[in-house]
């Protein structure tokens, strides 16, 4: 609490320091030299928007942009996908294999708005997807995304939020990037500079709803023309609305269902960047996170600071790079009935006492990120890796995750297009399995690879067909007894789709 406390105390120390220096007259130049130029006007409709949101910092939430920069303009987007997949392993289980098909239909409307200093986004998606196994049937999908910016001479205050219901998970997902509605059903809609904000759900199994939202405030403030601070602070939580059965598993741990660990994250960080050359920046880093679990007596938070370079040109190269240390503090109590195990379901079977152990446990370690997007004459590469403590995906109270991501977008023609996309994740348990929920096993590891062929007809029609293949593997420490014992779930998804985006309303 006294840590984030002190948190808070730097957001507000920023943004009074915002305040006053927009407000505040102008230094005079020092003696002998030139005056500093004029900072750039406030964002709107009749100026130019400000340099920040040309060439962020490195340290804040957002990217700068490589495709040309269009006209800003009010306006609203409706818009209609539907599709049709075959799926291997529809169910998502474990040793699992029954082609089913699942027809999805989704609409959404886009809203964006531009005042003189303040520009408001709107997302809006919803749909149902249904499924022809027999204990499927409808499955609802919903996501509503905010973004309300407020910019003024130096800076920008930036309020997001981010909530969807998902029938699975979004990380890999059936329905992901390979359809045409990646950004809106995929991860990352917070900005794709964030490291430690999300739901960090990087494995999924089962059809299991689940609710997220993420909500955060960030700031960004240019205290001279080479030198500028960030903060933001973040609340998140992941929440499953059904078990998952046993006979999804593939596993023999009995007939009882298992909950998945739902869990909630409180983030706070700040950062002072500065410009070392036309494509240089450099920053360092602190952050705090703190985790709660849906099972009682687990949780764990994590101070974090990293040093940044990024190498930036405009309109073609954006690299990122981070490194420093972790500290991880575990306050948990877990029961066992030692020496015999360390795991309740065990304790059970072997006849022994459980015993009630409260554990109090402090880890150094490393935390670390890279990102390169490249913009090739006709090819876009984006390049993503972090190492970093999660929630532990429902499965763990807690992981620690190695992420990487690639995605390839090649146009072949003027209406043809092919998009490459790949991800994989290995994640290791962070606490002692607790025996109200999650899954045995040490560690589990999440992959997906697929391809994507879009055919453009006219201006406001796109069809689609794509592949994707899925992998979930736990490890040997997953079948906690002898017999048949199913550790991996693999899927090949094959997708048709069409998607209708109709010309902007205008709204200027």
């Amino acid at each position: 609490m006294r840590q984030t406390s002190h948190i808070l105390g730097v957001l507000l120390l920023a943004l009074g320091v915002a305040f006053a220096q927009d407000s505040g007259t102008p230094q005079a130049p020092p003696e002998g030299g030139q005056a500093a130029p004029a900072p750039a006007p406030a964002y709107g409709q009749d100026n130019p928007p400000p340099p920040v949101t040309e060439n962020p910092p490195i340290s804040g939430l957002d990217v700068p942009g490589l495709s040309p920069h269009a006209a800003p303009l009010s306006y609203l987007q409706p818009r209609v996908d539907v599709m049709e997949t075959a799926d291997s392993n529809v169910e998502n289980g474990l040793g699992a294999s029954s082609v089913r098909s699942v027809t999805r239909a989704f609409g959404g409307l886009d809203l964006q708005r531009l005042w003189q200093n303040y520009k408001l986004a709107l997302s809006y998606t919803g749909g149902v997807g249904y499924y022809s196994a027999r204990n499927l049937g409808a499955k609802l999908v919903q996501e509503l995304d905010l973004d309300q910016r407020v910019n003024w001479k130096r800076g920008q205050l930036g309020v997001r939020d981010s909530f969807n219901y998902l029938p699975e998970g979004n990380f890999g997902s059936a329905y992901g990037a390979m359809n045409g509605l990646g950004q809106l059903l995929g991860p990352g809609s917070l900005g794709g500079g964030s490291f430690l904000v999300g739901d960090s759900v990087f494995g999924s199994l089962g059809d299991v709803p689940r609710i997220t939202n993420v909500a955060l405030i960030d700031l960004v403030e240019n205290l001279t023309p080479k030198s500028s601070v960030t903060a933001s602070a973040s609340y998140a939580f992941v929440h499953y609305t059904e078990d998952v059965s046993s006979t999804i598993l593939g596993a023999n741990l009995g007939p009882t269902p298992i909950s998945f660990i739902g869990n909630t994250e409180e983030t706070g960080e700040v950062g002072y960047d500065r410009i070392l050359g036309p494509h240089d920046q450099a920053a360092i880093v602190y952050a705090y996170q703190n985790f709660d679990f849906s099972v009682s007596d687990a949780a764990f938070h994590s101070q974090i600071a990293q040093l940044l370079w990024g190498h930036r040109i405009s309109g073609r190269m954006d690299l990122v790079i981070g490194a420093g240390p972790q500290l991880t503090t575990i306050d948990e109590t877990t029961q066992s009935c030692l020496p015999f195990s360390t795991d309740p379901s065990e304790c059970v079977l072997l006849g022994q006492p459980l015993v009630t152990t409260s554990l109090n446990t402090t880890r150094l370690s490393a935390a670390g990120r890279a990102s390169l997007r490249y913009k090739f004459p006709k090819t876009y590469t984006a390049l993503t890796y972090q190492h970093r403590n999660t929630s532990g995906s429902g499965f763990f109270a807690g992981a620690t995750s190695d992420i990487a991501t690639l995605s390839v977008n090649r146009p072949l023609t003027r209406i043809w297009s092919v998009t490459l996309d790949a991800g994989y994740s290995r994640n290791r348990r962070l606490q002692l399995p607790v025996s109200s929920g999650g899954l045995p096993g040490s560690r589990f590891d999440e992959g997906f690879a697929g391809i994507a062929l879009h055919r453009r007809f006219g201006r406001t029609i796109h069809v689609f067909a794509s592949y994707q293949f899925n992998e979930l593997d736990f490890d040997s420490s997953f079948c906690l007894t002898a017999g048949p014992c199913s550790r991996t779930s693999q899927r090949h998804i094959g997708t048709v789709g069409l998607d209708w985006t109709p010309r902007p309303i205008r709204l200027d």
